[in-house]
């Protein structure tokens, strides 16, 4: 054992802060952007954002720790992505249900910059070889990246009807991608284990 640490885990400790760092930043803007401009859609990005923050953490955590450990992270990150959903889907009910009046313009404005943030992060991310918790940043800075550019035409489709339905739509939409995200993430956690499980044992009989 030597003295010196795994520079794989290095480089993706140090990417995993920097995505952690822009995507907190991502929560605070989305999060008063979304109320400020009664959306939906923001909002919902906004959540997202932070579920990506929490699993990021989980994800720094997991490094250098064992396959189990791992696997625990990963899990937890999914299930988040699909609660997230959920949450999205209810605000999108209730807005439905009592109306509201949402600001294409600030939505446009928010969804560029945020699409520019998460391109960041996607790139990043794509740099750095990553065990299970990693792929899971990745599919989650993507899933953001495609919500950016459905908020963008949600925002125009807002300006142009002068209703609320384009940005409620894209809500529900963004709650589905991360369902399939969430998804995507067990299923890849469930394919490990079963290829750990399926791997020849170290120990056996000792030859003669």
């Amino acid at each position: 054992m030597t003295g010196y640490a795994d520079p794989d885990t290095h480089q993706q400790r140090r990417t995993l802060w920097i995505v952690l760092g822009l995507n907190v930043g991502l929560v605070a803007a989305f999060g008063i952007g979304g109320l400020l401009a009664d959306s939906n859609a923001l909002i919902a990005n906004a959540l997202d954002n932070a579920s990506d923050s929490l699993v990021y953490i989980l994800s720094l955590l997991a490094l250098g720790r064992g396959e189990a450990w791992k696997h625990g992270a990963a899990r937890v990150s999914g299930v988040m992505l699909l609660l997230f959903a959920l949450a999205v889907i209810a605000d999108a009910v209730r807005r439905f249900l009592t109306g509201s009046e949402p600001l294409g313009p600030t939505m446009i404005g928010m969804a560029v910059v945020g699409a520019a943030v998460n391109a960041l992060c996607v790139w990043l991310l794509n740099r750095a070889k990553g065990d299970v918790n990693v792929r899971a940043a990745r599919t989650f800075s993507y899933n953001d990246f495609v919500s950016n550019a459905g908020i963008i035409l949600a925002g125009g489709l807002v300006l142009w009807t002068g209703r609320a339905w384009p940005d409620l739509l894209v809500g529900v939409a963004v709650a589905a991608i991360a369902v399939k995200g969430g998804i995507e993430i067990l299923r890849d956690v469930a394919r490990e284990v079963r290829e750990e499980a399926n791997k020849p044992s170290r120990s056996g009989p000792i030859g003669l």
